[in-house]
């Protein structure tokens, strides 16, 4: 007899038995009955894959230089630069200007300097899409392993620059008013990488991405308050709505409320102002000790803000529906109009 044609007299034979009947009665009830807690036992819950991955992140930013590491050494280096070009401004009146214009430019290249990690973002985009749609992580679990695992290194890259300027230009001697430094520049970071994440999801290509920050930045550092004071600036638009969603409003405002609340400086033999009075030539602050807190948190409200949209946009893919990915045909090809 040929062998496809015993296979076919056996399978006949068996389906025809008891023994078939038999079993697949047995596997019915077992499905029943324990199917649930088998399914449940092949496929990790919300914690552990949380866990797997931020270790899986921090591995990946420890050994990828485009993730923190470059962004460590330009921090650094902006640190140093502007500190050695403001450092022996003394602690007179006269100096107040310039401690302005170094803190103003601090926060402001160094929010400028963080476009460097956008390839990173972008890589950590098109894995979680990849995985969403195999089925192996959700936008929570994304979102809170990317938000834990970048919190060592942010805090390392503020707390490291902060340290650099914050004694080369001699600010107050205080470790609470130096710790508040750090965390304002912290939170700063936090909130600007959630808008990076959110740039990143919208185009997903490393040229539009920077482009579009660098816009968004150089705004944000015209409205902040220094080029012209927040009051003076047009109502509409500028300072309704522009002056008041920028990192360098808040953070700018919070260090000089840090630095300068609370101080005197002496005029003449036997006269002085407060600081807030010196600094208000420059820049716009409130002489309430407790103003420093409120810009803190607001910028911290901005970060969950902003990782909130992040949530929202990926939650509904917002990309797939809105057709983002056909929006290339808006802007010119770099490699095209070369070959050209």
């Amino acid at each position: 007899m040929d062998t496809a044609v015993a296979i076919r007299t056996l399978e006949a034979t068996y389906k025809q038995s008891a023994d078939f009947v038999a079993v697949g009665s047995m596997i019915a009830k077992l499905t029943e009955k324990e199917g649930p807690y088998i399914k449940s036992k092949g496929r990790a819950g919300d914690a552990t894959r949380i866990v797997v991955l931020t270790w899986r992140s921090l591995l990946i930013m420890s050994r990828d230089w485009k993730y923190y590491w470059s962004r460590l050494v330009l921090y650094m280096f902006i640190a140093l630069s502007i500190g050695t070009i403001f450092t022996d401004i003394g602690h007179s009146l006269s100096s107040v200007m310039g401690r302005v214009s170094a803190i103003f430019a601090f926060v402001s290249f160094v929010i400028l300097l963080s476009v460097s990690g956008i390839p990173a973002h972008i890589d950590e985009i098109r894995i979680y899409s990849h995985e969403e749609t195999n089925q192996h992580s959700g936008t929570m679990v994304f979102l809170l392993g990317n938000f834990l695992s970048s919190i060592p290194f942010l805090f390392l890259v503020s707390i490291s620059s902060s340290l650099v300027f914050y004694f080369l230009i001699g600010l107050r001697n205080e470790f609470s008013f130096l710790m508040y430094f750090v965390i304002t520049i912290f939170m700063c970071l936090l909130a600007n990488e959630a808008l990076m994440m959110i740039i990143s999801y919208i185009w997903l290509e490393t040229y539009k991405c920077t482009l579009t920050l660098i816009c968004l930045y150089v705004i944000m550092m015209l409205v902040a308050g220094y080029l012209r004071i927040r009051e003076s600036l047009p109502n509409s638009v500028w300072n309704y709505p522009l002056s008041f969603v920028s990192f360098h409003t808040y953070a700018v405002q919070g260090l000089l409320e840090n630095e300068y609340v609370g101080t005197y400086f002496a005029v003449g033999q036997i006269r002085s102002i407060p600081g807030v009075q010196a600094v208000r030539g420059s820049y716009d602050i409130s002489s309430s000790p407790h103003a420093k807190w409120v810009n803190l948190l607001v910028l911290l409200l901005m970060a969950m803000g902003y990782r909130i949209v992040l949530y929202i946009l990926l939650r509904l893919n917002v990309r797939k529906h809105a057709g983002l990915g056909s929006w290339r045909t808006c802007w010119p090809s770099v490699h095209t109009a070369t070959s050209k």
